[in-house]
């Protein structure tokens, strides 16, 4: 399993842009595909965007298609987030996962139970 630590997170306004960083323990950071899934209070964890190890296949949810871009830099260890046009809606505790296998899902259609290992998280507010 490899160790992760988030980034980037704050108190923005809406229409306003973050860019969430998640940076990986380990060698073998290209092995895994990487996910962002968001944790909003009283909502069950939605996955956001994920991505292959190599970074040529991404999934984003319907809710945020056209708004965020998720990225790799498998040399720095790190996925990143970018979030723009933010709405009040995307206000959660976003969470950087990994998979080593992906047995339940795939890229295209991910499943957090392919996700073994994930960060603590970095808050996102978006005011009205």
């Amino acid at each position: 399993q490899v160790q992760l630590v988030e980034s980037g997170g704050g108190l923005v306004q809406a229409g306003g842009s973050l860019r969430l960083s998640c940076l990986a323990s380990g060698r073998t950071f290209s092995s895994y595909a990487m996910g962002w899934v968001r944790q909003a209070p009283g909502k069950e964890r939605e996955f956001v965007a994920a991505i292959s190890g190599s970074g040529g296949s991404t999934y984003y949810a319907d809710s945020v298609k056209g708004r965020f871009t998720i990225s790799r830099d498998n040399a720095k260890n790190t996925v990143y987030l970018q979030i723009d046009g933010l709405k009040p809606e995307d206000t959660a505790v976003y969470l950087c996962a990994a998979a080593r296998t992906l047995r339940f899902g795939s890229i295209r259609s991910p499943n957090q139970a392919d996700f073994g290992s994930w960060g603590q998280g970095t808050q996102v507010t978006v005011s009205s």
